[in-house]
């Protein structure tokens, strides 16, 4: 794929046990799952549908696409993330199919798929525009795409003085990076349009936000508002 990706996948790798473990906290996991159900129950079609979540990490997303009831299938590059999934998918009453795959270029026919899912891919997404012609190309007719992201790094990612970020997001990487200090979720919605999709709509996921407020966030991490960007496939 491309030194950026190899990047990208080596810091969420790294990532992934403490990434997982802070979603998976006890005093706020039901409240998280509940609230996030909502959001996707709303946005997606009536289950059972074929589901196709992209950037799936440790799973959180794919998992509860599942258990409302939708056969999922869910692709990442970072092996570390897929680790963690899988855990997770080994006690689930309903299990997403977890596989390694590209999120710009998934590996599927067209036309597979009744709705494709990602929450915080964007913003880490080289070449947009070729995914989201490829994730065009994957739905149905009348197909749903439900993105969640917000705009994490508005003033620019130096922001984040981690090590493993600092040395792995290097200018190279945020170079490939067009979503990545993005300073309005518009411009996610400006490449959705630009892609074919119809009825795209942004609503903020104010759920989310309460959440967030009442319990705090990841550390070096800022309370910021989520979006949901959704849209049809003419």
């Amino acid at each position: 794929m491309s030194a950026v990706q190899d990047n990208v996948d080596a810091y969420w790798t790294g990532r992934a046990p403490s990434y997982d473990d802070y979603q998976q906290r006890p005093e706020r996991l039901a409240l998280d799952q509940a609230a996030w159900s909502a959001v996707l129950a709303a946005a997606l079609p009536a289950a059972p549908a074929d589901v196709l979540d992209l950037g799936t990490g440790s799973g959180y997303v794919a998992l509860l696409l599942a258990a409302l009831g939708h056969d999922v299938t869910a692709t990442d590059l970072s092996e570390g993330m897929l680790e963690r999934a899988r855990v997770h998918a080994a006690s689930a009453e309903r299990a997403p199919d977890f596989r390694r795959g590209d999120a710009v270029a998934p590996d599927f026919a067209d036309a597979s798929f009744d709705a494709i899912t990602n929450r915080y891919l964007m913003w880490t997404l080289r070449e947009p525009e070729r995914a989201l012609a490829a994730w065009h190309r994957l739905l149905r007719p009348g197909g749903v795409l439900a993105v969640v992201d917000s705009t994490w790094f508005p003033d620019g990612l130096d922001r984040d003085t981690t090590e493993d970020f600092v040395r792995l997001y290097d200018a190279g990487v945020r170079d490939a990076l067009p979503l990545a200090a993005a300073e309005s979720i518009d411009a996610t919605r400006e490449l959705v349009v630009a892609a074919g999709f119809r009825d795209v709509t942004v609503t903020p996921l104010t759920s989310i936000l309460e959440l967030d407020r009442a319990h705090g966030v990841a550390p070096d991490h800022e309370v910021r508002l989520q979006f949901l960007v959704r849209g049809l496939r003419p």
